[in-house]
């Protein structure tokens, strides 16, 4: 099947033919026929599998014809990194088209939003606070909505927008076209489809089931020797792409630091970083000047690089579906990848969930050559090298102490003198 089955606007045909695009997704053959009859649609697929295309190319056949100068579609993601990456897909695609899409987020000048707002553009890629923001200042127009996708829709419920999506619900056309996208469908965010989807189609394709071109394997490990096999795996690999996850932005960084200390070109991509320098990052990692790209999750959602060859989860997910998520970061476009977890004891329940979702055991391994007998970390107290603490005296047994004088080790007690105050 082609994309001229789809009987798209002219131009678009061109513009997907000069990039190379012949034929479209599993994802893009359920979607793009239905989104362009004007239903609503509940798309389920796994990352890398083309939703962006699968609502951008029919939302801009829907705005090459009708008026211009004003916001037409309206897309909410959960993170900046998103956001970009979806109005470049719409500025590839539209080209030649006019039609203009601007980015609206938190942690950059509101001036240069203000101006692309009054800029007359006819899509708008937004998160969903800063959105609010604009909203409230009457800078965002929002009566000539036809169209809102929201884009990523588990983690931005995972990262509690879910009152924010609900405001932007409220002031928004009711009389619109809904699209809501989604790599995992947790039962939580049903209840959000159920309220913003009004009859719905529901496309899926595999969505909880993990990239056929992908190996996976277990590395046990204990958890202070977790970092020394990262890194022992690094040297191994000898990628030119490799992705790390970890389960929080501290940990992120420092092990950003740990692998550049041991000679690997690398970086880090998390939330305390400003805008600038997390798209610095990224696109360090997307030139390949940087081959080891350290990231939470949330911030790993704009991530949109198809030859990451390896990724390795330096902690394991909370849920199965978050880690056929993560492992979808390689083995994209019909290439291969490799995912390796490091997994402790602490680990066995969630293992164990993942292998159920997946339907199949996953290879345990051990790295040839690496010393897993590595004396543990001393625990907190012991092997104290300072000088030790004053010992506790003890009074003997049926010895007096005269009053007043303190105990030590224990702080000296006060005896008030109290008066019964008469009735």
């Amino acid at each position: 099947m082609s994309f001229e089955a789809f009987n798209l606007h002219p131009t678009l045909n061109a513009a997907l033919k000069a990039h190379g695009y012949t034929s479209p997704t599993p994802i893009q053959v359920q979607a793009i026929p239905k989104v362009m009859e004007g239903r609503d649609v509940l798309g389920l697929a796994q990352t890398g599998t083309g939703k962006t295309a699968a609502f951008a190319l029919p939302i801009l056949h829907r705005l090459s014809s009708g008026p211009r100068g004003h916001v037409r579609a309206l897309v909410v993601a959960p993170t900046r990194e998103l956001a970009e990456q979806i109005k470049e897909s719409f500025d590839v695609l539209g080209r030649g088209t006019g039609i203009r899409a601007a980015t609206v987020y938190g942690g950059v000048s509101m001036h240069q939003q203000i101006q692309a707002l009054h800029g007359r553009c006819e899509i708008v890629v937004a998160c969903p606070g800063r959105l609010i923001d604009h909203m409230e200042q009457g800078h965002f127009k929002s009566a000539g909505v036809e169209v809102l996708v929201l884009d990523e829709a588990d983690q931005m419920f995972d990262m509690g927008f879910l009152p924010s999506i609900r405001k932007i619900l409220a002031k928004i056309p009711k009389s619109r076209q809904t699209l809501l996208f989604s790599a995992t469908m947790p039962e939580a965010l049903r209840g959000l489809a159920h309220e913003c989807l009004t009859n719905p189609v529901t496309v899926q394709v595999n969505h909880d089931v993990a990239l056929t071109t992908v190996t996976h394997a277990l590395y046990p490990v204990v958890e202070h020797l977790k970092t020394p096999l990262l890194l022992a795996l690094l040297q191994k690999i000898d990628s030119e792409s490799v992705l790390v996850f970890t389960r929080t932005k501290h940990r992120a960084k420092r092990i950003a630091e740990k692998v550049k200390e041991a000679g690997h070109s690398s970086t880090s991509l998390q939330g305390n970083l400003s805008q600038n320098k997390r798209k610095a990052a990224l696109d360090s990692f997307r030139e390949g000047k940087v081959h080891v790209l350290v990231a939470t999750d949330i911030a790993a959602r704009g991530i949109d690089v198809s030859q990451i060859s390896h990724v390795i989860n330096y902690d394991i997910t909370d849920t199965p579906e978050a880690y056929v998520h993560r492992i979808g970061r390689t083995g994209r476009a019909a290439k291969t990848g490799d995912a390796y977890t490091l997994v402790t004891t602490v680990d066995d329940a969630m293992i164990r969930t993942i292998e159920r979702k997946l339907g199949k055991s996953i290879e345990r391994r051990t790295l040839e050559g690496f010393d897993y007998r590595s004396a543990p970390a001393a625990p907190h107290g012991h092997h104290h090298t300072g000088p030790r603490p004053p010992q506790k005296q003890h009074t003997p047994a049926g010895a007096h102490r005269p009053a007043g004088v303190p105990v030590p080790g224990r702080p000296a007690r006060k005896f008030w003198r109290t008066r019964r105050r008469p009735r």
